[in-house]
């Protein structure tokens, strides 16, 4: 089954060594989960502010420019894996303490 392992971040949190080490970490899980066949892919993404919402309104494209509400935190990267259940936990709790904090664990449906 495939799972996305979603990464949030502070909104208002500065990048420390901590969070560098962080990093380090994730990119040599990302490496073993593609030795393994586990990786479908994984990303992080830029911050809120250089997003934009794109939707069809009366036919035609809006594009509006970030950032977008006052969000506490915003989603900061993800991890798709394909998995059993008890390795994608596994796999979420290595995540997790990688980045020093939660993580969200989500089965997908297509």
């Amino acid at each position: 089954m495939k799972y996305v392992v979603m990464i949030f971040r502070g909104a208002d949190r500065v990048r420390t060594e901590a969070d560098e080490r962080g990093l380090g970490r994730l990119r040599q899980l990302e490496r073993e989960l593609a030795k393994s066949g586990e990786l479908i892919s994984s990303e992080g993404l830029r911050p809120p502010t250089e997003g934009r919402i794109v939707q069809i309104r009366d036919g035609q494209q809006v594009v509006t420019d970030g950032p977008f509400g006052a969000a506490k935190e915003h989603l900061a990267g993800y991890f798709m894996v394909d998995a059993t259940d008890d390795r994608a936990l596994a796999i979420a709790g290595q995540i997790s303490a990688a980045v020093g904090d939660r993580v969200e664990l989500r089965a997908t449906v297509i």
